[in-house]
């Protein structure tokens, strides 16, 4: 008795590559229901070949650092330098040799709830992490391009092990550690796209807790970035301690 396309649909979640008997014999059913599943499948191990390549690509430079005999490559990457509210942050991550997930890229072009879920998986498994947070106050004080740069040179001092090799972010740090700056790096070294991404729910994370303190804001939606919805309610409930003064329009409006 022939399963239903029900059936198939299940069994079909736990095939994982086209060489498998079950995909082999469901290509032979010539039902509709099927082959638009079977259709639906090879789509699917198409997107994931292409993330398997892309993920490759962008193991170059790591791999390359490898084959000198260096061990502990170090990925650097910040979020928040546009924000009108808020903090910058840094992630500097050391990621293993052999460590593999598929999909990792510019934190920006992942949705929320993949973000999340890299961001567990990237914790879990890195060698090390590191965090560094740089507060509005001091960014109105240094600016917020010595702002970035203490924010990364934190994340990589709360390294637990000091790495041989840093990849940046299109940056240069002050730093006697051998460096490479990487234009969009965060899309071209999985190094970086992971910080990127550890970076990037660091943040949101803290300006949800912002939105909770000042819910009238919105930060949870904009994170602080400066939507009509934000300056409009800047305009009518004034400027917080966490927005940047030295930003404009704020600055305007507090002379």
């Amino acid at each position: 008795m022939k399963k239903s396309i029900q059936e198939i649909k299940q069994q079909l979640l736990y095939v994982e590559t086209p060489e498998d008997p079950f995909f082999k014999e469901c290509e032979q059913d010539e039902r509709k229901g099927v082959q638009k599943l079977i259709t639906q499948k090879l789509k699917f191990f198409a997107e994931q070949d292409k993330l398997k390549q892309q993920f490759y690509d962008m193991q170059k430079y790591e791999e390359a650092l490898y084959n000198q005999g260096i061990e502990y490559v170090a990925g650097v990457d910040e979020v928040g330098r546009g924000p009108l509210a808020g903090p910058v942050v840094a992630a500097a991550v050391i990621l293993p040799k052999g460590f593999y997930l598929p999909g990792v890229t510019d934190s920006k072009k992942l949705s929320e709830s993949k973000r999340e879920q890299f961001y567990e998986i990237i914790q879990n498994e890195a060698v090390s992490v590191g965090i560094g947070i740089v507060e509005a106050a001091i960014i109105d004080d240094i600016n917020i391009y010595e702002a970035t740069k203490k924010a990364m040179m934190t994340a990589l001092t709360n390294l637990t092990i000091t790495p041989e090799h840093v990849l940046i972010d299109a940056m240069t740090l002050p730093i006697a550690i051998p460096q490479q700056s990487i234009i969009k790096g965060d899309a071209k070294s999985i190094s970086i796209a992971a910080s990127s991404i550890i970076a990037k729910v660091t943040r949101d994370r803290m300006m949800k807790e912002l939105a909770e303190k000042h819910p009238a804001y919105g930060f949870e939606k904009h994170m602080g970035y400066g939507t009509k919805v934000h300056l409009e309610a800047i305009e009518k409930l004034g400027v917080l301690a966490e927005h940047r003064k030295t930003f404009a329009p704020i600055k305007n409006m507090i002379r």
